[in-house]
C-alpha cells in the first residue's frame, strides 16, 4: 500500500512538472532553466577553474634603503663630533643602563663607516687617549672659525635680521620635542643654500634650556645665532661659507630606539624614610600649583620662577595637563639639573619637586630678558660649555646662568 502511494506521489509531481514546462513554452517561448529541475538543483555544478597550486604569502616589503648594497661604498663623515639623534636633548655624560633592542645602525647596513654603540656614532674610537679628543676639539673650533670670517657689522647684522622676518619670509625651521636632530642639520645647510640666516622656532621641552639649544646649534651646524627673541633663532652661516663645500651629513633613515635610563622617580628621596616620602608626595600633589604649562609652549622662564619660588615655599608643582607622559618626564630631568632639586612625583600629570634641607639660593638675579642684544659679540663660541649663552659676553653680563 505504501508503495503505490510513492508510486503516485511521483507521477504527480513530475506530469505537474512537465505540464507546466510546456505550458510556459507554448504560451511565453520560455524554457525553464535546468536550476528548477530538482535533479540538476541538488548537484553542484562543476569548478571551471579548480585549484592546481595553493598561494603563497607574500614576503614583508623592505625599502631598498634598508638592504645592503655590496656595489656602495660607505660614507665618511668628516664631521668632526659623535653622530648622535639628538644633540640637545642627550648628553655623552649620561650612560644608559641598557638597550631595549639589539644595536642597529639607524643610517642603514654599510651606509657610513661609523660603528653605532646603540648611543650614538663616535667619531673617534673611545678606547683612544684624550689627545684625540683634543685634536677633534681643535679641529672643530678651527672649521668654524674658517666657515666665519670677518665679524657682521651692525649694519648688516639688522639687515640679515630683517629679511629673516615673518613678514618677509616663510621659511622657517620648527625645532620640537627631539630638540636638535641629526637630520635637522642638512635641513639647515639645504636653507642656507638659499638664504645667508634661517629662522629656528623652538618649542616645548628644549626650551627649558635654551642657552643649550643655542651652543649646539652654533657647534654642531658650525653658524653663528645673530639674534633670539624667546623661542625664535636667527642662524647665521658665515662669511666664507660656500654651499657646494657644506659637510657630508648622511641621513638617519629612521629614529632609533630609546636605550633605557635608571628611574627618575625612586622609592625614597635622597635623605628622607619611606613614610616621610609617602607624606612629601601626598603634600606636593595638594600644593597649589605654580604654573600650567601649555602644549608645545615656551618654557624659557620656568628654572628662574622656580628658583625665586623656592625661596618662600619648600614644594612646588607644576600642572602637566594636556603633555604626553614623556615630555613631562623630560622636563622633570631637565629641572633636576637646572635648578638644582629634588623630583618627588610624576603622578596625575603634575611635577612635583623639592628644593632639599639645605636649600642656599644663587647669588645675583635669576631673571631671563625676553629679548637680547648681539651687539659687540664675541666672533667664537664655546661649543664644550652648555651652560653659557652662545658665548657673548654682553648677554651674560645681562642675564643670569641657568645651570
Amino acid at each position: 500500500m505504501f508503495k503505490t502511494l510513492l508510486l503516485r506521489r511521483t507521477t504527480t509531481t513530475t506530469t505537474t512538472h512537465r505540464h507546466f514546462s510546456t505550458s510556459l513554452y507554448t504560451k511565453y517561448s520560455f524554457t525553464p532553466p535546468p536550476s528548477l529541475n530538482s535533479k540538476t538543483h541538488s548537484q553542484t555544478p562543476p569548478n571551471p577553474y579548480p585549484k592546481t597550486h595553493t598561494k603563497k604569502n607574500k614576503p614583508l616589503y623592505q625599502p631598498p634603503s634598508s638592504l645592503p648594497n655590496p656595489n656602495q661604498k660607505p660614507i665618511k663623515p668628516d664631521l668632526p663630533f659623535d653622530l648622535r639623534f639628538s644633540y640637545t636633548e642627550s648628553s655623552p655624560d649620561v650612560r644608559p643602563i641598557g638597550l631595549r633592542e639589539p644595536k642597529y645602525s639607524p643610517f642603514g647596513p654599510g651606509k657610513i663607516d661609523r660603528v653605532w654603540t646603540g648611543v650614538c656614532a663616535p667619531a673617534v674610537d673611545p678606547s683612544m687617549g684624550k689627545e684625540e679628543f683634543q685634536k677633534m676639539e681643535g679641529k672643530r673650533k678651527l672649521i668654524r672659525g674658517r666657515i666665519q670670517g670677518v665679524e657682521l657689522s651692525e649694519a648688516e647684522r639688522v639687515a640679515l635680521v630683517e629679511q629673516c622676518g615673518r613678514s618677509r619670509t616663510k621659511r622657517q625651521i620648527n625645532l620640537g620635542r627631539d630638540g636638535l636632530t641629526h637630520n635637522m642639520l642638512n635641513d639647515i645647510h639645504n636653507n642656507w643654500k638659499q638664504a645667508e640666516a634661517v629662522r629656528i622656532k623652538c618649542m616645548g621641552v628644549p626650551t627649558a634650556d635654551m642657552k643649550n639649544v643655542c651652543a649646539q646649534l652654533e657647534d654642531k651646524a658650525f653658524g653663528k645665532i645673530i639674534h633670539r627673541h624667546g623661542g625664535s633663532l636667527i642662524l647665521y652661516r658665515g662669511r666664507n661659507y660656500h654651499p657646494k663645500k657644506r659637510p657630508a651629513i648622511p641621513l638617519m633613515l629612521w629614529k632609533p630606539q630609546e636605550p633605557i635610563y635608571p628611574k627618575l622617580i625612586k622609592t625614597t628621596i635622597e635623605g628622607l624614610s619611606i613614610e616621610e616620602t609617602k607624606e612629601m608626595r601626598k603634600k606636593g600633589l595638594a600644593v597649589p600649583a605654580l604654573t600650567k604649562l601649555a602644549k608645545n609652549g615656551y618654557y624659557g622662564g620656568l628654572v628662574p620662577m622656580i628658583r625665586d619660588a623656592f625661596l618662600v615655599e619648600e614644594l612646588v608643582r607644576i600642572d602637566c595637563q594636556g603633555l604626553e607622559k614623556k615630555d613631562y618626564k623630560k622636563l622633570g630631568a631637565k629641572l633636576r639639573d637646572l635648578v638644582p632639586c629634588f623630583l618627588v612625583t610624576f603622578e596625575k600629570e603634575q611635577i612635583v619637586i623639592w628644593r632639599g634641607k639645605d636649600y642656599k639660593p644663587k647669588e645675583g638675579g635669576c631673571f631671563l630678558m625676553a629679548r637680547e642684544s648681539f651687539d659687540n659679540s664675541s666672533s667664537d663660541a664655546d661649543p664644550n660649555h652648555e651652560g653659557r649663552d652662545v658665548s657673548h659676553d654682553q648677554i651674560e653680563s645681562d642675564s643670569c646662568d641657568e645651570k
